[in-house]
């Protein structure tokens, strides 16, 4: 099993890492998923991701796509978004994946790894997924 700290991580490049080592069989936690980051204008994030939870279902609203707030939540949709988790294989992998909100106590003394092809090496440009969550209206 491993675990991977996603302070100051693109979410998309991480998550197309993680969905390959998950796919081949590996157990992976994220652990301070709330850190990750968005690339790209605040302004646009925020709308793209506003309208895209304030959308309507066409015909019955209990039916989707529903799209979370929680921070852990939108990694973890991220991620599936890169596996084929209709597959019987997709699913399998994807029951091997957890992303959690900061550290539990269980992981604190557990050696934690970073994708180094995924972290941001901008200065500027970028949205925390707590901030995106916030927005969106998330309490934790």
């Amino acid at each position: 099993m491993s675990i991977i700290d996603g302070s100051n991580l693109v979410v998309g490049r991480a998550a197309s890492v993680i969905a390959k080592r998950l796919i081949q069989g590996e157990k992976i936690e994220i652990v301070n998923a709330e850190k990750m980051i968005f690339t790209g204008r605040k302004e646009n994030l925020l709308e793209k991701y506003t309208t895209r939870r304030e959308l309507g279902e066409k015909g019955n609203p209990h039916k989707g796509p529903k799209y979370s707030r929680m921070p852990d939540r939108i990694v973890k949709r991220a991620v599936r978004g890169m596996v084929p988790w209709k597959t019987s294989t997709g699913k399998k992998a994807f029951k091997n994946f957890r992303a959690h909100i900061g550290t539990p106590e269980e992981f604190e003394k557990a050696k934690t790894e970073k994708i180094e092809t995924a972290v941001n090496k901008k200065q500027k440009g970028f949205l925390t997924v707590e901030q995106l969550s916030k927005n969106l209206g998330a309490k934790w």
